[in-house]
């Protein structure tokens, strides 16, 4: 009888899909993934997005040629420290994502991770329409000449985004006000308890009404 081998199970879940496991305050899930473009000589771009999924911040735009797993952690290190730890993050199962790295580094960080289930960018929409957006008013129009353009243009876009753009699921508040409502009225214990995270160090913040 010829010997089957066991296919390895791929990590995700639809359980982790952000129309399941929603975000219900600031700092409650950030997702980040890549999208790429390339400079005048043909050369590629590649880009690392992390965005605050309840309050729809742009936290970052990392950029390079390439982006490893020890730039994807020296982000989110930064991001951490001036910001605040997320409960979770939410990612594909992309080799950036799932290196053991990262995972042993967001353990140790006591930060949760929600892998979507292979295949299903939907799962992880907020990222998917952000990306969509920085695709059409940015990226699809501009030719960046070298990566130090490509960065003051992207940085500018991200500040515009954040500071400049209602978004009709925010009020018509841009991303910014809405984070600021939210951290002036810091106070009530978040809810359901699924989402309650061991031994958290930083306090809750919330988004009063």
């Amino acid at each position: 009888m010829p010997y089957r081998r066991s296919k390895k199970k791929p990590p995700g879940s639809s359980e982790n899909a952000c129309s399941v496991t929603k975000a219900e305050f600031i700092n409650h899930v950030w997702t980040y993934d890549f999208i790429e473009d390339g400079t005048e000589d043909g050369r590629k771009l590649k880009f690392l997005t992390v965005l605050d999924e309840f309050t729809r911040e742009s936290l970052a735009i990392e950029m390079g040629r390439s982006i490893t797993s020890k730039d994807v952690i020296s982000v989110l290190e930064y991001l951490f420290a001036v910001r605040g730890t997320p409960w979770f993050i939410r990612s594909d199962n992309g080799p950036e994502f799932i290196a053991n790295a990262i995972k042993k580094w967001l353990g140790e960080s006591k930060v949760g991770t929600l892998y979507i289930e292979p295949g299903s960018p939907w799962e992880n929409g907020y990222i998917e329409s952000f990306h969509a957006r920085l695709r059409d008013e940015l990226l699809n129009r501009e030719q960046f000449f070298s990566v130090k353009e490509a960065k003051v243009l992207v940085e500018n876009w991200r500040l515009e985004y954040n500071h400049e753009r209602p978004h009709s699921s925010l009020n018509y508040m841009t991303p910014a006000a809405f984070a600021a409502t939210c951290i002036a009225s810091a106070s009530a214990t978040p809810s359901p308890q699924q989402y309650t995270r061991q031994n958290m160090d930083n306090p809750l913040i919330v988004c009063g009404t």
